[in-house]
């Protein structure tokens, strides 16, 4: 069974910078092509960004791309997001997730088998 456990949430100013990170644990990381996914209040899970297994491809939501920046370190089984230029439409909780195979999309949520619990991230205007 694998676990991910996500860190590096809080409070910042808007144009403020955060650094999550998700580590994994159970099986070899470098099996797991890796996404993070948000959920506003009141709205679905969405795409933010994804990176691939051995970390040379990477996906962003149009929202994000220029401001976050994915990557993953893969002796130390962790996925980070580098988040800066917040706006306080990026406030949500922020999940990791896992999966050993992609069929269509990184960006689709049912690619994804093992999930974090989720780390809440909110930008003050």
């Amino acid at each position: 069974q694998v676990q991910l456990v996500e860190s590096g949430g809080g409070l910042v100013q808007a144009g403020g910078s955060l650094r999550l990170s998700c580590v994994t644990s159970g099986r070899t990381f470098s099996r797991y092509a890796m996404g993070w996914f948000r959920q506003a209040p009141g709205k679905e899970r969405e795409f933010v960004a994804a990176i691939s297994w051995s970390g040379d491809s990477t996906y962003y939501a149009g929202s994000v791309k220029g401001r976050f920046t994915i990557s993953r370190d893969n002796a130390k089984n962790t996925v980070y997001l580098q988040m800066n230029s917040l706006k306080s439409t990026d406030t949500a909780v922020y999940y990791c997730a896992a999966t050993t195979a992609i069929r269509r999309a990184f960006s689709l949520e049912a690619e994804y088998d093992y999930w974090g619990q989720g780390t809440q991230v909110t930008v003050s205007s």
